[in-house]
């Protein structure tokens, strides 16, 4: 007899075989022991989940002459004709290759003979939503009702495609995926049936693969035994899946939220070495943050919830201290991306290679989330007593040599009011730096005008920017309001109450008055305007 696969040789034949679907299973029972079976029935759920099955366990029960207990006694004559792949009671059709109109008229023309054998002839209908809207029409009379010895189960994995006028003839069950840890209970009954040795932690890694399917987990635990030789491991689970192990998604995920995207290239170059797949790479990443951020938010529920060891959950709370919660949101996102631009790049490694050196540098993403990862980090820094390194004031080049300064008359001291406020450097440079970040992202015409512009404190409520000499003549244009008011706006949030802005230009004197103006005669002084205006935004209209 020729191999059959885990799958088929281990479908469930009666209700009780039938793993996951307790209150689905249970209420079938009762119809068949009190005798109300209903006409239509629509099991809907994804893949993997037993809807088939259950609708043959079903179909052979109702039409078993002598049940107990709801179940198919499998020795009266109905039962050894139905458990024939030829039987003429059990009719599979599957729309997706058959969801015409025409199809559906011949079924509906073929409705009206009775079983052969049992009392009921059991129409069922997998992947129900591919039929067209003409097949849909056609079958609704004889859905609403049918002869009295059919029945109809629809089943699909994609109820809302369904019209409403078929649903409404329909009873519903929703088939919910089936717990990792019910899937590892029939995993070990199967392995220990065929002699094979298998590792918790392999058959742990199938059912965390199969994301809910018992056909998907036994289909994965088939493919291991014939590559393992009847031993099944861990490491060889991984290595059929294209998976890496728990160790390396913890180390990956600890240099990205440590910034630290040189480590995080080295651990993406030994995954390409050790043949791994990027997009599913990035797909664990993804759900490895997702149970980061579900420790920060359940803890104590979290192993429970992601179905893991205690242990693992302990590990997961512990590195989920560190990063905040924006951080852990914004790389999910970015892998989410990755893993679908995967599909398409000549080159998946340098997508996930630039994936993983943007999530260690949230500094340089636009957007609101960055800025609030950047600024809480920030207060995360300043509330443990770190100081932020100031950012180096900016060195004129040097081949530019310094204009010769006039020597200035002695004047009286400024009063002591209009003194720069003497507040940390750093403090100020931070909130700042901020505040340029909102101006960049929102004010596109203002933010040019402040890129070179260097902060320079605060004078009461007013920040002090000096622009260089080459960009003097911005002083005039942020003293419109409509450049102004953007700037002056980012500012207050990021310093967290009202303030104003204050331009001054480097060389002038403190009190940011400047001289008039008088441009000198001539030619030869061009290099005045330069000065003025910047080199490369004077124009030479006439030669002459």
């Amino acid at each position: 007899m020729a191999y059959q696969a885990l799958y088929r040789a281990w479908r469930p034949g009666r209700f009780a075989d039938v793993v996951g679907q307790e209150p689905i299973v249970t209420t079938l029972i009762r119809q068949i022991e009190t005798g109300r079976v209903a006409h239509a029935y629509l099991f809907c759920g994804s893949r993997g989940t037993g809807k088939t099955t259950t609708a043959k366990v079903f179909a052979r029960a109702i039409n078993c002459a002598s049940p107990a207990g709801g179940e198919a006694c499998g020795a009266c004559e109905a039962c050894a004709e139905l458990s024939k792949e030829n039987n003429m009671d059990v009719v599979e059709i599957d729309a997706a290759s058959n969801n015409g109109v025409d199809e559906i008229r011949a079924l509906r023309e073929k409705v009206v003979y009775p079983p052969s054998v049992g009392r009921y002839k059991v129409y069922i209908i997998d992947e129900v939503h591919m039929l067209s809207t003409g097949a849909f029409n056609a079958l609704l009379k004889t859905l609403e009702e049918p002869p009295e010895h059919a029945v109809f189960i629809l089943a699909t994995t994609e109820p809302q495609k369904l019209p409403a006028t078929v649903l409404s003839r329909c009873q519903r069950y929703d088939f919910k995926r089936i717990p990792a840890r019910l899937i590892v209970g029939r995993l070990r009954t199967v392995a220990d049936a065929a002699g094979a040795e298998a590792e918790e932690a392999a058959l742990a890694d199938i059912a965390r693969a199969a994301e809910g399917g018992m056909r998907d987990a036994l289909s994965l635990l088939d493919m291991c035994l014939s590559y393992g030789a009847g031993k099944v491991t861990a490491e060889l689970v991984r290595g059929v899946l294209g998976a890496s192990d728990r160790t390396f998604l913890f180390d990956f995920a600890g240099a990205l939220t440590r910034g630290d995207a040189a480590r995080a290239l080295l651990l993406i170059d030994r995954l390409i070495a050790d043949g791994r797949d990027p997009a599913v790479f990035a797909r664990e990443v993804v759900a490895h943050m997702r149970a980061l951020l579900l420790a920060q938010i359940v803890k104590a529920e979290l192993a429970e919830l992601l179905e893991l060891a205690e242990e693992d959950a302990v590990r997961y709370r512990e590195q989920a201290k560190e990063p905040p919660r924006e951080a852990l949101m914004r790389m999910m996102r970015l892998f989410m991306d990755a893993e679908s631009d995967m599909k398409w790049a000549a080159q998946p490694r340098s997508v996930l290679e630039l994936c993983a050196v943007r999530a260690c540098h949230p500094e340089r993403e636009p957007g609101d989330t960055a800025l609030i990862e950047r600024i809480a980090k920030l207060e995360a820094a300043l509330a443990s007593g770190m100081q932020a390194q100031a950012q180096p004031a900016r060195e004129p080049a040097p081949d530019a040599p310094k204009p010769k300064e006039k020597p200035k008359p002695a004047r009286a001291p400024e009063p002591a009011a209009k003194a720069v406020t003497a507040v940390p450097e750093a403090e100020g440079a931070a909130q700042w730096t901020a505040a340029r970040s909102l101006v960049e992202e929102r004010a596109k015409a203002s933010f040019p005008l402040i890129r070179e512009a260097a902060f320079k404190g605060l004078e009461g409520d007013a920040a002090v920017l000096e622009l260089p000499r080459t960009r003097k003549m911005y002083r005039a244009i942020l003293d419109k309001d409509a450049m102004r008011a953007p700037i002056e706006q980012a500012l207050s949030e990021a310093f967290g109450r009202p303030m104003a802005l204050k331009v001054t230009v480097e060389g002038d004197r403190a009190s940011g008055a400047q001289p008039p103006v008088v441009p000198p005669q001539g030619r030869e002084n061009l290099r005045h305007f330069a000065d003025l205006f910047g080199r490369e935004n004077l124009v030479i209209l006439d030669d002459e």
